[in-house]
């Protein structure tokens, strides 16, 4: 039987070829990295199988990543596995929520993990390669499989991979892991529970006063989940957006306060459809609204460390993205990881 189509009929693959894990192949790509092959990093939900440096570095080689990306990879599975990340959560939604991978730091660099122009779409085969890993992990050694534990209605591109790096070279501020407390030249991986991105085009605004507006109003969409309940939601700029605020003299810190400031609804204008369950709902939120006052406004974030704000994508560019997140059950990790 030919070797790509065993690995189809044996449905360990994501439903594109994947690279037979020879010996050598597996042997070549564990000289990516000091730890033990048989070290147990966690045990998959809902599967439980373990997740050794080997098994690691298997599904690393199936989904063409290089051995300097196994570093990386083995501090995504830490992160994803962390209690609070809530991975079992991620594998059956029936959202098209997914993790996404943000990467700070010199080893980002140094393996191409890409955070400019096209960053999130096709050509970048660390990008491709770390996130493809990540998802196959997920369904053979967490036995998310579509239709069976992985119950997402329309699942999206996004849950074949969905990994960058921040754009630190363009960004006119310290990155996003600084803002969370890491030191310079620090390997920082971050995943979110999050959905798809949803582009905010805005190629007239030249003032922040102005970009944040229609920024903050994809933040508050009645169809997404977080103007309902508490969630991690990210923001990215692309270069050209950060640097119109930056130009003004704002800081990441400046606005990131602003758009929790301003990201919200009327009480009146929720109440109109989306998930709006009432007395019930508003109980989530952690703030108190006064359901009989319409004209109450209710912030789309509750705890400002929920709100994520990255800079990526190409600097010519006049658009930012907002990706949801699904629900206060998932929530952000970040972690240093050694190389």
């Amino acid at each position: 039987m030919d070797e790509f189509e065993f690995f189809f009929e044996k449905e360990w693959s994501d439903g594109l070829p994947v690279i037979p894990p020879t010996e050598a192949r597996v042997a070549a790509m564990l000289a990516g990295t000091r730890r033990d092959p048989a070290e147990v990093i966690g045990t998959v939900p809902p599967l439980l199988s373990e997740a050794t440096v080997r098994m690691i570095a298997v599904h690393a080689v199936m989904a063409g990543c290089k051995p300097s990306y196994l570093p990386l990879l083995i501090g995504v599975m830490e992160a994803v596995l962390e209690e609070r990340f809530n991975l079992t959560l991620l594998q059956a939604t029936t959202s098209a929520g997914a993790p996404f991978v943000l990467v700070n730091g010199p080893h980002a660099r140094e393996i191409g993990l890409h955070g400019g122009t096209g960053c999130f779409g096709p050509g970048f085969r660390a990008n491709a390669t770390i996130g493809r890993a990540l998802r196959l992990m997920m369904m053979n050694l967490g036995g998310g499989i579509p239709g069976v534990t992985a119950l997402s209605g329309f699942g999206g591109p996004w849950r074949y991979t969905f990994c960058v790096a921040e754009n630190e070279a363009e960004s006119p501020w310290p990155s996003y892991a600084a803002a969370r407390g890491y030191v310079n030249n620090e390997n920082v991986v971050t995943a979110i529970p999050l959905e798809g991105p949803v582009l905010v085009w805005d190629d007239v605004s030249e003032d922040p006063e102005r970009l944040l507006v229609a920024i903050a109003d994809m933040m508050s969409a009645i169809g997404g989940g977080n103007i309902f309940r508490q969630a991690d939601m990210a923001v990215v700029l692309s270069p050209q957006h950060a640097e119109i605020c930056a130009k003004r003299g704002l800081s990441r810190a400046d606005v990131h306060a602003l758009l929790v400031e301003r990201a919200g609804r009327r009480l009146g204008e929720i109440k109109r459809g989306g998930i709006w369950r009432g007395a019930a709902g508003a109980a989530r939120w952690p703030f108190k609204i006064d359901l009989n006052d319409d004209e109450a406004f209710v912030p789309v974030i509750g705890d400002p460390d929920d709100l994520h704000l990255i800079v990526a994508g190409g600097s010519g560019s006049p658009s930012s993205l907002v990706m949801h997140g699904i629900t206060v059950a998932s929530r952000a990790v970040s972690r240093a990881y050694a190389v």
